[in-house]
């Protein structure tokens, strides 16, 4: 014999999303708030981009035409070179925790809320 089944109380029921369609996706690339969204992930990752590449390029570099000076001993048997190298792994952690700092201050809380006009849920 079976139990029957336990049916949530109206409080824990939960609305279905609704299902949205392309004309939707459609209506919502176009609104001002996708696009306040889209500018401003652009006004991080385009810099942050065209900086990281510099500073990857002039490590490049360096190591091609400057060897006098990335083989300048440091400390011991650290080099220029090898702190440089150190500084693009540095730079990568830094740059990937900033970028998620600014999304969950200002990307994710804008996502949600278009995602919760065109579902019809709350996020």
């Amino acid at each position: 014999m079976t139990a029957p089944p336990v049916l949530a109380s109206p409080a824990e029921q939960t609305p279905e999303p609704r299902i949205v369609t392309a004309e939707d996706f459609v209506r919502v690339q176009a609104s001002p708030e996708f696009q306040d969204l889209r500018r401003r992930l652009r006004r991080f990752v385009f810099p942050m981009t065209v900086f990281f590449l510099g500073w990857y390029l002039l490590y490049v570099l360096l190591g091609v035409y400057a060897t006098g000076f990335m083989g300048t001993p440091v400390i011991g048997n650290i080099n220029v070179g090898l702190l440089l190298g150190l500084g693009q792994f540095i730079t990568t952690f830094g740059i990937t925790a900033w970028y998620i700092i600014f999304a969950n201050r200002n990307l994710d809380p804008r996502a949600a809320a278009i995602r919760e006009e065109m579902e019809g849920t709350p996020a």
